[in-house]
């Protein structure tokens, strides 16, 4: 395999950064790394792991002389991180992310970037509720979808490099306008995690003759909540940076769960094996 990248920085050396380096080098597709990040254990983690070959906790070290650099910090912080970065980056260096909003993203990093170097967004569909580079690992993108959000702005050979790295890691790689991109996964994404979210909370919360309640979940539970052991910041920052597409979801949800409360209240049992058959077709029809 002939290396694709010579110097690759990753910013944020955490489960979905240090995935994609473990599946380049499988590859044979990278030569070295560098991983920047603010703690300073997890990127020991990431050396001692062969992850990275440096590591820094200072960004404007850490992308010299990058040909490409992977962002992978809590949406509502990309912007920042690559306005601090610009003034330090190669001629021809590509700049590319993993975060699972685009349209504030894009809008935003495109205009920072200095001639020459490039803008790519990206957002692989793949993670788990864990966190930190010990927690990576080379198959994370095997058959998963990989979507990136060119623009008018978007420089072709660099969409190019950006989508061969994402086909090296076994992804499926598609390309989807950004505001396209940010309705669609407030539903299938941010939406799931925000019922999660809410419904341990309101079990967590409810008042059942001072019994904890949590205390005797099953698997059923357990398996439809586990996306609420996701990282708090990171879903903190998903919400508020893809507001608008987000509330027209939990309208929708909202609406169907009225819908549903409307036929138990009734005790209409047709009209309840009606709404359950449909949600099923749903889900059955789910490749």
């Amino acid at each position: 395999m002939t290396v694709l990248i010579n110097r690759l920085a990753i910013i944020g050396v955490g489960l979905i950064g240090g995935s994609l380096v473990r599946a380049l080098r499988e590859a044979g597709a990278v030569k070295s790394v560098v991983g920047i990040g603010r703690s300073l254990p997890n990127l020991e983690d990431a050396l001692s792991l062969g992850i990275c070959d440096d590591i820094t906790q200072d960004p404007a070290e850490g992308v010299r002389g990058a040909d490409v650099v992977f962002i992978s910090v809590p949406v509502c912080a990309i912007p920042g991180v690559v306005a601090e970065i610009v003034q330090f980056l190669t001629p021809g260096c590509i700049v590319t992310d993993g975060g699972s909003v685009k349209t504030a993203i894009v809008s935003e990093c495109e205009p920072l970037m200095p001639s020459g170097c490039f803008f790519v967004g990206g957002h692989p569909i793949a993670g788990t509720e864990h966190t930190g580079a010990a927690a990576s690992f080379a198959t994370l993108y095997r058959g998963r979808r990989c979507i990136l959000t060119p623009t008018e702005r978007t420089n072709a050979a660099a969409l190019e490099l950006v989508s061969s790295m994402w086909k090296l890691t076994g992804a499926d790689v598609c390309f989807m306008e950004p505001g396209h991109h940010d309705r669609i996964f407030a539903e299938i994404s941010h939406l799931p995690h925000m019922a999660a979210y809410a419904l341990v909370h309101a079990v967590g919360t409810a008042d059942v003759e001072g019994e904890n309640v949590l205390s005797y979940t099953a698997g059923g539970f357990r398996d439809f909540t586990r996306i609420a052991s996701s990282d708090p910041a990171m879903w903190r920052d998903i919400a508020l940076m893809n507001k608008n597409a987000l509330l027209k979801s939990i309208d929708g949800f909202s609406t169907s769960m009225a819908e549903l409360r409307r036929r138990i209240e009734a005790g209409d049992g047709a009209a309840l094996s009606e709404f359950f058959t449909i949600s099923k077709q749903f889900r059955d029809g789910i490749i």
